[in-house]
């Protein structure tokens, strides 16, 4: 059996096969095994997060009734959003999720209005990978939180840098939840 490519039939095969990779561009399923090292990206993370309200809450979102207040006490209320203090990112991904990036824009609003504040941004992943790679992956993931801190107002004297690869896990254990968990920046107030 003999098959004939046209260049018609060449040209709808990559047309359909660019719409296809646009339909799932950022998605990898989460639970695929390998290194941390293998190529990825995707989406992951926060509560979604939406529109605010004229009340200054999340509307329709997991983060509604949360509080939007910069004011210096405000790190410490659980009832603000700047109680989120965790980004957590996908597998080989240094990408922040749509989710995350409002809540990092609080963070970098509340910055940029208490100039005397400091913020320490810890980058981790999960145990896959060699140690070079996982602390330049962290390295990369607090960078990228840094990015849009600064686009916000914050001060780069504002804002230092650890990275940890996985030498600090948030949670112990070789599955995905553990995995999932561990892949992540962390914003410390100091």
């Amino acid at each position: 059996m003999k098959i004939i490519i046209t260049k018609a039939s060449l040209v709808a095969l990559v047309l359909a096969l660019f719409i296809s990779g646009c339909a799932q561009q950022g998605t990898k399923p989460d639970s695929e095994a390998g290194a941390e090292g293998a190529a990825g990206t995707g989406t992951e993370g926060g509560a979604s997060v939406g529109v605010i309200d004229d009340g200054g809450a999340f509307a329709g979102t997991a983060l509604e009734g949360l509080k939007i207040s910069y004011e210096k006490e405000a790190i410490n209320d659980p009832q603000n959003v700047l109680s989120i203090k965790t980004i957590y990112f996908n597998f080989d991904s240094s990408e922040i999720s749509p989710d995350d990036v409002e809540v990092i824009k609080h963070h970098g609003k509340y910055l940029a209005l208490n100039s005397d504040a400091r913020l320490r941004l810890e980058g981790h992943t999960d145990e896959r990978g060699t140690r070079e790679y996982n602390i330049a992956l962290a390295d990369r993931r607090a960078q990228a939180v840094k990015k849009l801190l600064l686009f916000q107002g914050a001060s780069s004297s504002q804002i230092t840098i650890i990275s940890y690869g996985e030498e600090k896990p948030a949670a112990l254990g070789h599955d995905e939840e553990a995995w999932r968990l561990n892949r992540r920046a962390e914003l410390v107030y100091e």
